[in-house]
């Protein structure tokens, strides 16, 4: 039977790559084997992911084909996340009940023990609030935006809307369903 060897070598990160021909520190990347990206000061140099891996590179391939997926299936529509937050329990049960009693989201998730901190009245502040996960329709943000501000305790309520690439369709479909339309 043959003997068979292996090595891994850790590196620092900040160091050059070794040109395997010789061992000796090279400071230039293999375009043959590597695809070119453009620079960006977001890609990490790791020695344990390949340097032409961008997390920027491959959000944008990942966005765009999900994209894809969301535009050219006819059963669901252009969604998104939202995120709110309120000062406790009963504030989020209530908040959340009327937004679903009128159908202007699918679903909201209430995330208990949350510690938010920011700045307001010219200094830092700490409390523990509640998040609302709210998945609606895209056409209903400004109809859910004007009702958390009319029901909500805060003086300036957080409504943040983030859009969904993609996921699960038959989930996207009864957020559609779910939901009225604007």
């Amino acid at each position: 039977m043959p003997l068979l060897a292996a090595s891994i070598v850790l590196c620092d990160p900040s160091s050059p790559p070794l040109d395997r021909s010789n061992r000796r520190p090279t400071t230039h990347i293999n375009r043959a084997v590597t695809p070119p990206l453009p620079p960006s000061p977001a890609v990490r140099r790791s020695p344990f992911i390949p340097q032409y891996w961008s997390h920027r590179g491959v959000r944008s391939r990942v966005r765009s084909l999900s994209s894809v997926q969301m535009e050219s299936a006819s059963t669901t529509v252009p969604s998104i996340v939202v995120y709110v937050t309120v000062p406790n329990r009963e504030a989020g049960n209530k908040l959340a009940g009327s937004i679903i009693s009128e159908k202007l989201a699918a679903c909201v998730n209430i995330v208990p023990g949350i510690q938010s901190v920011y700045w307001w009245e010219g200094k830092v502040q700490s409390d523990a609030e509640e998040l609302l996960i709210i998945k609606t329709r895209e056409s209903l943000l400004d109809a859910l935006t004007e009702h958390v501000k009319a029901n909500n305790e805060y003086d300036v309520p957080e409504v943040i809307a983030l859009p969904i690439q993609g996921g699960n369709m038959k989930y996207l479909e009864w957020l559609k369903n779910s939901t009225k339309e604007n």
